[in-house]
């Protein structure tokens, strides 16, 4: 076999396996969706079947029930405020660390990546005293700005390696114009974060919006602060599921971040490939 030959069949074997690989992830997905469409009975007798009589009651009775339209403003209110934090005070530290590099910006930066290696788990009962305690807790902003501090780390050190592909000649010159750091920033630098700004909006709005455990935590005490997420999990009870109902509720909470994924995930690639070039 030759070597050309080799390639093409260890291509074909690696398409093949990532085929796979993702039809086994999205089929829990695929029957979600199906499963939506069908009648309490036939979920129950014949679960993974495609609807022999696809009907829309099921959405038409949670869209009422769960007031989907607030619960989608608490949702958009969380995200919209944990995005914005993150993407700022990430990257503005990246900036800071990757181009003020002495031991102390080391050791800064060392210290805002480290949290990714900490289970959330492992601290949820004293975040959720803290929260209590500066009456953080039960509130829709609160809950927003608590993703700051889980999702500052990841993005952080996303943007930190894009940063090093900048050439640092744009900030001198900045400077020479009379530029200050914040400036220099604002209005030199993060306009050439598009890309890799694009891929941490993306990925952080698909956590946010379909986060489960933190907003259990913080936000389940009334209806008027719940997530869409939330809401979908209370037609799951101890003694009585309503599947149906169960998987209509997900599929209008999940839909809005499936929407948002598929017309931006070039930009993922994107800023992933553009900050490993360097970094």
């Amino acid at each position: 076999m030759t070597r050309k030959a080799k390639r093409r069949l260890s291509k074909t074997i690696l398409i093949v396996v990532i085929t796979i690989l993702a039809l086994i992830y999205i089929y829990p997905v695929f029957l979600m969706f199906c499963d939506a469409f069908k009648p309490f009975g036939e979920v129950i007798s014949d679960p993974i079947a495609l609807p022999k009589a696809p009907t829309f009651e099921n959405f038409t009775y949670v869209f009422k029930k769960m007031h989907y339209m607030q619960l989608l403003g608490n949702n958009v209110i969380i995200t919209v405020l944990g995005i914005v934090g993150i993407v700022f005070f990430s990257s503005l530290a990246a900036y800071i660390c990757d181009r003020r590099r002495t031991k102390y910006t080391a050791i800064t930066y060392t210290l805002l990546i480290t949290p990714m290696l900490i289970p959330f788990q492992t601290i949820m009962i004293t975040l959720l005293k803290a929260m209590n305690v500066i009456n953080l807790s039960n509130s829709r902003v609160g809950l927003g700005i608590q993703y700051w501090g889980f999702g500052i780390p990841m993005a952080t050190f996303i943007f930190h390696n894009f940063m090093q592909t900048i050439p640092k000649e744009l900030d001198e010159s900045a400077q020479i114009d009379g530029a200050g750091t914040i400036r220099t920033f604002l209005s030199v630098i993060f306009p050439l974060l598009k890309s890799v700004t694009t891929t941490v909006v993306v990925l952080d709005v698909m956590w946010i919006w379909n986060d489960f455990l933190l907003p259990l935590l913080m936000v389940n005490a009334t209806n008027k602060t719940k997530t869409l997420v939330l809401a979908a999990y209370s037609f799951v009870g101890q003694m009585n599921t309503q599947w149906q109902y169960a998987m209509a509720a997900m599929v209008l909470a999940v839909l809005p971040s499936i929407v948002i994924f598929i017309f931006l995930q070039k930009y993922i690639v994107e800023g992933v490939v553009a900050g490993a070039v360097k970094g």
